[in-house]
């Protein structure tokens, strides 16, 4: 959705996407936004709660099984087990997608991996051609004047026009950039804290194969995860950058992450916006 500074400014009902690398502080700025007036909707949570739901139970299920005092509890339907999954607590998610390698390790084999990692793109591709529907729930049922949509660092990755174009058309969709004094922040963070990611699976065909031969691995169950990630992330967080600013060149407007990191309340924040609109 394209639009003047002062479109935006006397837009009624103002309805955006964040689009970001994890780390760049897209929920962070959501949150500045008051929940009064703004409903918040997480990509990562929809993933999390409705198209992963059952795969995500079934693991830990499985994981269960493998504990005898368990595994009759639960074969007697004597418990169950359920998410927790919040907008802050997105660890289910991401124990599911897991880390590729020696299973050993906790890792998993590339064929499990690359299914699951399958499960997650077509969740992700589901999530975010909900957000027309959302924008309607959050005014018709909620009564909520603004909408804003905290997509999932991954949906530059998912190679979908349908979904640019969904979100293009009822969102006014924000890039926000990461300035290069940043990012060995970021990519630091990464590695001290290595954490499950979404691939491209060209991506990761392409990257696995370098990684092995530099580490000299003849099978990928024999890498340890974490080596794996740590090594991936610079590499990863490279290959999105392009995509990102892509989509934000064709399809919206680009806001730098030190000015996101300065606002403090909504009319600082529709300052910032309206700024990039009229650059």
């Amino acid at each position: 959705m394209k639009m003047s500074a002062k479109e935006f400014l006397d837009w009624p009902s103002k309805r955006i996407t964040l689009l970001a690398m994890s780390g760049a502080g897209k929920t962070t700025l959501a949150n500045k936004l008051p929940k009064s007036k703004w409903f918040h909707y997480s990509g990562d949570y929809r993933i999390g709660t409705k198209y992963l739901e059952e795969p995500i139970l079934d693991n830990i299920k499985r994981e269960a099984m493998q504990v005898p005092f368990l595994r009759k509890l639960l074969r007697s339907d004597s418990i169950y087990i359920r998410n927790r999954i919040t907008v802050e607590n997105l660890e289910p998610i991401s124990a599911f997608l897991g880390k590729l390698g020696n299973p050993a390790l906790d890792g998993l084999p590339l064929q499990e991996f690359k299914r699951r990692q399958h499960l997650h793109h077509q969740a992700e591709v589901a999530a975010m051609k909900d957000v027309p529907d959302f924008i309607t729930k959050a005014d018709n049922i909620y009564a909520y004047k603004h909408f804003i949509n905290d997509a999932g660092g991954s949906v530059c990755e998912l190679d979908n026009l349908e979904v640019l174009e969904t979100l293009a058309q009822h969102t006014l969709i924000l890039y926000i950039k990461i300035p290069p004094a940043l990012e060995q922040t970021i990519i630091q963070r990464a590695k001290t804290d290595p954490k499950p990611l979404y691939y491209r699976e060209a991506f990761l065909d392409e990257k696995l194969q370098e990684f092995m031969r530099l580490k000299n691995y003849t099978s990928p169950d024999d890498i340890t995860p974490d080596d794996f990630v740590t090594w991936v992330f610079p590499e990863l967080y490279q290959s999105r950058l392009p995509r990102y600013q892509a989509i934000a060149n064709q399809y919206g407007y680009t806001i730098d992450a030190s000015d996101a990191a300065e606002i403090q309340n909504e009319e600082d924040f529709l300052r910032l916006v309206a700024h990039a609109l009229s650059g």
